[in-house]
């Protein structure tokens, strides 16, 4: 099976698997879940082709095994990415940027993380980029850790098994198969979204925030200095 290669190459999601195998997926899903370097590798056209070679023979694996090792390397990587956050606390937040590390990327997921509480660790593991930075936000706001380990969990399930069995199912119809350039193009296209919104959204605001102080009217951004970020509501007490 030949799959369009969205980016370089060696990014392709049919590449990576056919050429580390079970192995290479398993890494990718642990470094795109906590570690700051992963947040630009293929998370959800990796695990949709994945599910799709099992069940067209050409990846030898049992689907329930494949799952079980995907689901377990996506919720140690959010745990590794939680307690690096602990660790590093704001500090991350005056990191410099640098050519795999962008700020803006940390107070994205920081903005993300406060905005949809413990639900955030579920729901970032649909958004490129998010999913990386969100679990090492949760640290850096001391959530609760038993609440984090609970939606943790249920995020790298819904996420790592349920993208995988999707491409399991969706693999045995023919139209699929034979159309799956277009479907990588279509899951792509999808998991961006979200961030696209998001950038507009955040233009949107900047835009009334600078209208605001042409007109006179102090915006929340205009004091001095860079505070530490905030504990989070949902910091263990």
């Amino acid at each position: 099976m030949n799959t369009l290669a969205l980016g370089p190459s060696w990014l392709d999601p049919d590449y990576l698997i056919q050429t580390f195998g079970p192995i290479g997926v398993l890494a990718i899903v642990f470094a795109e879940s906590g570690l700051l370097i992963g947040f630009f590798l293929p998370g959800d056209s990796l695990l949709f082709t994945t599910g799709l070679l099992i069940t067209t023979g050409k990846l030898d694996m049992p689907l329930w095994l494949m799952c079980t090792l995907i689901v377990a390397a996506a919720v140690i990587g959010d745990q590794v990415g939680y307690l690096f956050g602990r660790k590093v606390g704001p500090a991350l937040f005056k990191r410099p940027d640098s050519k795999l590390f962008k700020q803006e990327n940390v107070e994205k997921a920081h903005e993300f993380f406060e905005k949809h509480g413990p639900k955030s660790l579920i729901l970032a593991r649909f958004v490129p980029i998010v999913r990386t930075f969100t679990p090492i936000i949760a640290g850096v706001s001391r959530m609760n850790y038993r609440l984090f380990i609970t939606y943790n969990i249920i995020g790298g399930v819904l996420w790592g098994a349920g993208v995988t069995i999707l491409g399991a199912l969706l693999g045995k119809i023919d139209f699929v198969h034979k159309h799956i350039e277009m479907i990588l193009v279509g899951i792509v296209l999808i998991s961006v979204v979200p961030i696209v919104i998001e950038v507009l959204r955040s233009r949107s605001q900047s835009k009334k925030a600078q209208a605001r102080g042409d007109q006179g009217v102090p915006s929340d951004h205009d004091a001095p200095g860079t505070p530490n970020p905030p504990r989070g509501r949902h910091a263990k007490r």
